[in-house]
């Protein structure tokens, strides 16, 4: 079964397909001088691109994982998640604190979506 990479880079693809599943890398937002909301909006924004790309979209994503830099920045991450995601095919999830590579992001997430 082929692999077929999407937006390769010098260290990684941003997309993966192989059979009917799509993987995504860990997308952050550009504009990182935005709060979390505004991070999360932008990242949820590219991956909506990203997943269309792949044939697929935000109702069959399987599972996401979510990092945040400070745990109090769940709640408000949250919202602007509960506007975007599919209240009909809710993707299992976790959400954790870290350190992220760019000081200034404040949320990334990675999905894996069915096609």
């Amino acid at each position: 079964m082929p692999i077929t990479r999407h937006e390769p880079g010098p260290i990684l693809s941003q997309a993966a397909e192989h059979g009917d599943t799509v993987y995504l890398a860990g997308v952050v937002a550009k504009d990182l001088k935005k709060d979390v909301k505004g991070q999360t909006e932008e990242v949820l924004a590219d991956i909506d691109r990203l997943l269309a790309k792949c044939g697929s979209s935000k109702s069959k994503v399987l599972q996401a994982t979510i990092w945040v830099t400070d745990i109090r920045n769940r709640a408000p991450m949250n919202e602007v998640w509960t506007r975007w995601v599919d209240p009909k095919n809710l993707p299992v999830r976790a959400c954790v604190e870290a350190k992220l590579a760019d000081p200034n992001a404040l949320v990334e997430i990675m999905v894996i979506a069915a096609k």
